[in-house]
């Protein structure tokens, strides 16, 4: 089962042809109100998780919260816990102890999620045998969401010129695309977002900072994850490490650098994590 079908539940009512007419919308781009800031919050609270016959924990007692109008870095050696964290965000695995809050409540209880939390933990949710626009219309329709807001995010994410395409035929870097044009399609002010450059070229990743800037400065939450540590430098406001399932720092990127400038930021990782 795709990461976008477990993220959010997501079912089509029986007999809903893709090519039918739109069912209602709230609106030409389906904007929903803004939430208040205080219901944007992402809350780690003691989280725990053991996997059964795993020699350690993945996430260990991890604690830190990710707030609205800043993009918070989520960074940690392979290996470190930063995926299993996103997923029992996202409740696709149960912690073993401790809470992983979005608006103050496990995931699992939000109303219209695709409208409150944007997520992309993988390239590989949209089926090969779909074209993009289908995969996103496909997705719109189980949240009431118009076909303009599908023809938004494609332009967003610019694959506008290649919509029609089936995702079959998609690099890598044009399936992290399509992931993150799912995420946004419901205007969510929340999103969660696993190494969203892997694959993206020069032109993308550029596209891609400036993208998580502005949705930061519309006064969302972004918590992201990446290995690109020039990236984090030009486009985190603070940063959560962690390594081994613990919390190693969470600081801004001024002070986890000592305020020697973006070019710091790889050095003060590799010393912070032992070069792990």
């Amino acid at each position: 089962m795709s990461t976008y079908l477990e993220a959010y539940g997501h079912r089509l009512r029986p007999g809903y042809p893709l090519s039918s007419p739109s069912p209602a919308t709230f609106g030409d781009c389906a904007r929903p109100a803004r939430l208040p800031s205080v219901c944007r919050v992402i809350e780690v609270r003691d989280l725990t998780k053991t996997y059964p016959g795993g020699s350690r924990e993945a996430v260990a007692g991890l604690s830190f919260t990710a707030r609205p109008g800043r993009v918070t870095g989520f960074l940690g050696p392979n290996g470190a816990g930063k995926t299993t964290t996103l997923r029992l965000l996202l409740g696709l695995t149960r912690p073993t102890a401790g809470e992983a809050l979005i608006d103050g409540c496990p995931y699992a209880r939000l109303k219209e999620p695709l409208r409150r939390v944007g997520a992309l933990l993988e390239s590989g949710g949209a089926h090969p045998g779909r074209s993009a626009r289908d995969h996103l219309r496909w997705l719109a329709r189980t949240h009431g969401i118009s076909a303009a807001r599908v023809a938004q995010v494609l332009r967003l994410a610019g694959l506008a010129e290649v919509a029609d395409r089936r995702v079959a035929g998609f690099s890598l870097g044009m399936r992290q695309r399509l992931g993150l044009a799912a995420a946004l399609l419901g205007d969510p002010p929340v999103l969660l977002l696993d190494e969203p450059g892997n694959g993206l070229d020069a032109a993308g990743l550029r596209s891609l900072r400036e993208t998580l800037r502005k949705l930061a400065a519309e006064g969302r939450t972004v918590l992201v994850s990446s290995h690109l540590m020039a990236e984090m430098a030009l486009t985190a406001d603070q940063l959560v490490v962690i390594a081994r399932g613990r919390l190693l720092a969470d600081a801004s990127v001024r002070e986890f650098t000592g305020a020697k400038g973006p070019g710091a930021l790889e050095e003060a990782f590799l010393r912070l994590t032992g070069g792990e």
